[in-house]
């Protein structure tokens, strides 16, 4: 009669990589906003911002941890450089107030979330870096 010990340790070994695997599909950086800001009409506080990425799929998602209200975008490869790792929110700026530009983690970035064309821009952009 064989010895199971090899097929559960290989198991265990298949098992530990599933796990990584699934462990490593998602990322998370944190971002702070130091000014209050809009997103597709919604008000958002100035605050500290979670940006997740779904590596498989491309969604990013941004979320307040204080605050009970998230947005998710699908995000597709943009301009950002080949090897760029930053996670950027860019927001066009009127004034005092701040509407929510773009999202780029990495290499992928979402479309124009402002409704605005690239001929159409006009007003300042503040661009916050995650860390």
């Amino acid at each position: 009669m064989r010895s199971i010990l090899p097929k559960l340790l290989m198991a265990s070994a298949v098992l530990a990589t599933a796990a990584l695997t699934t462990n490593n599909a998602r990322a998370e950086t944190m971002v702070n906003v130091p000014f209050n800001f809009t997103v597709n009409g919604k008000s958002c506080p100035a605050g500290r911002y979670a940006v997740d990425r779904d590596f498989v799929s491309g969604v990013v998602t941004l979320r307040n941890e204080d605050w009970k209200r998230s947005f998710t975008w699908i995000a597709a490869a943009g301009e950002p450089a080949p090897r760029d790792s930053r996670v950027i929110l860019r927001f066009d700026g009127d004034g005092s107030s701040h509407t929510l530009q773009s999202v780029q983690y990495g290499t992928l970035i979402t479309a124009r979330l402002d409704g605005k064309t690239k001929q159409a821009e006009g007003g300042p952009t503040r661009v916050v870096l995650g860390r």
